[in-house]
C-alpha cells in the first residue's frame, strides 16, 4: 500500500495496488479505484487539507490490527 499526498493539487492518494483501474465517483471530490474483478484498487481524495482538517492532520497515520494474523 502506497500514500502519497500532492500538494500542489491538495489531493491524497491511497493505492492498494498498482494495476490497471476503472475509476468511479462515489462523492464529490473522491474518486474510487477499481480492479477488473470489481476489487477496490485505490483512492483519490480531493481537497484533502479542507476535507480533513489541515496539513498536521494528513501528517499523522497509525495503523491499527497489523500485528500477526492467522491464516485460514
Amino acid at each position: 500500500m502506497k500514500i502519497s499526498y500532492d500538494s500542489e493539487v491538495d489531493a491524497l492518494s491511497i493505492t492498494f495496488r498498482e494495476m490497471t483501474v476503472t475509476t468511479k465517483a462515489p462523492g464529490e471530490g473522491i474518486a474510487a479505484e477499481y480492479d477488473s474483478e470489481g476489487r477496490l484498487a485505490g483512492l483519490e481524495i480531493l481537497d484533502a487539507v479542507r476535507r480533513f482538517g489541515g496539513e498536521d492532520t494528513l501528517r499523522q497515520v497509525t495503523f491499527e490490527g497489523l500485528g500477526p494474523a492467522a491464516h485460514v
